[in-house]
């Protein structure tokens, strides 16, 4: 971290925010984790503030004492709190970079571009289809407005894919799987096995959320892209975390035309039938901008899988598998 940020809020405490606070302990940085109920394993070195980014006047409350923002919030994955809180959070978002000059930094997803059939860029326009990824694109035209009519709202969006890594529950390739893949049985899932996905890796994003921290002005009032591990199949990767653990993989691939008959049940399923362009065509995220502007370098992937199982378990993994 540089010299100019000395404390930082961070809005969010899931595994995108865990991250980042641990990165910025570990660099010195105070910190003050910003979320409705105190964590339970807030590192040694962090400080909670009870706040709800929902409620208009919480935020300003939370970051007093703090020259930066990260904003890590993850809401439930329910279209209809989506459509309700997220332009809430934003608005507050705004008011409060508006108002106090605070740089923010703010964690952000790529279903704001909705189907397409080639890599995605920043170049690309915001759909109004669908419920999650209209309200994303919704939002984005509101912090974009505010940045076009405010030369002192500072304010930059990290934009990811798919994330995986340590700690990720709440992902196609999430702790489940990981466990499933680790013990030899079966894992399902609703991601096409064959077709090229990106992925990113937890503390790649961490990393990348904290150089933008310190980035010049310049870097501010846009959308960057998170680089990934040169892209494979959701096989190849879980094929290499099978050979990592001394396991067979064996993978069940559920067909996306069964989500909305299991929608009925499955609450989750029910909420993936509007984001299956994610994973019936190839998913590439084109970084290259992000890569050279900061000299990143993703982690490869074998060092993400690895690092990934190894959280799961005290036991080491096979002897000459890593």
């Amino acid at each position: 971290m540089g010299h100019e940020v000395q404390s930082v809020a961070v809005v969010g405490f899931g595994p995108i925010g865990q991250a980042v606070t641990d990165q910025l302990v570990k660099a010195g940085n105070p910190v003050t984790v910003l979320q409705r109920s105190e964590p339970a394993d807030l590192p040694q070195g962090a400080r909670f503030v009870a706040c709800d980014a929902r409620e208009p006047d919480a935020l300003f409350v939370g970051v007093k004492g703090c020259n930066a923002v990260i904003v890590c919030i993850g809401l439930p994955y329910d279209s209809g709190v989506w459509t309700r809180d997220w332009p809430r959070v934003m608005t507050n978002l705004i008011r409060l970079g508006r108002t106090t000059g605070l740089r923010i930094v703010f964690f952000d997803n790529l279903y704001m571009y909705g189907p397409q059939d080639e890599p995605l860029h920043t170049g690309m326009p915001l759909t109004r289809k669908g419920h999650k990824p209209r309200v994303r694109a919704e939002i984005t035209r509101d912090w974009q407005t505010a940045v076009a009519t405010d030369q002192d709202f500072r304010f930059v969006a990290l934009r990811a894919s798919d994330f995986y890594g340590p700690g990720q529950v709440q992902s196609h390739l999430g702790t489940d799987v990981f466990r499933a893949v680790a013990s030899g049985h079966p894992v399902q899932t609703v991601l096409s096995p064959d077709l090229p996905h990106d992925f990113a890796y937890v503390p790649d994003i961490a990393r990348a959320l904290c150089l933008l921290l310190d980035a010049p002005d310049s870097a501010y009032g846009q959308a960057w892209h998170l680089p990934c591990a040169p892209t494979e199949t959701p096989r190849q990767i879980l094929q290499q975390a099978a050979a990592l653990a001394g396991k067979p993989l064996k993978l069940q691939a559920l067909s996306p035309a069964l989500l909305p008959i299991m929608g009925l049940v499955v609450p989750m399923l029910r909420e993936l039938v509007e984001m299956r362009f994610q994973f019936n065509r190839p998913y590439r995220v084109e970084a290259a901008a992000f890569a050279q502007a900061f000299d990143f370098k993703p982690t490869p992937l074998a060092k993400g899988l690895t690092a990934t199982l190894e959280a799961l378990s005290p036991q080491p993994l096979p002897t000459g598998a890593q």
